[in-house]
């Protein structure tokens, strides 16, 4: 390998926003991340909406009485 062509790794750990944390390595000093794999639904098999701005009741709005009407 080249020298001083490669970054420099870290021992990281990764927070998440809903209090999870784990350790990794990483080319940043710190990491933050919205969603990890102890609250994203696809790994936990729970539904939990993240809705910023009313973007849900915008989509329910606008396409959920179409979705009825037509039944």
């Amino acid at each position: 390998m080249k020298k001083d062509i490669h970054p420099q790794m870290f021992p990281v750990t990764v927070k998440c926003a809903c209090g999870a944390a784990f350790v990794t390595t990483s080319t940043l000093a710190e990491v933050t991340v919205e969603i990890c794999s102890a609250c994203h639904p696809l790994f936990t098999g729970k539904q939990k909406l993240v809705d910023t701005a009313g973007r849900i009741e915008k989509f329910e709005r606008k396409y959920g009485k179409r979705a009825t009407a037509k039944k």
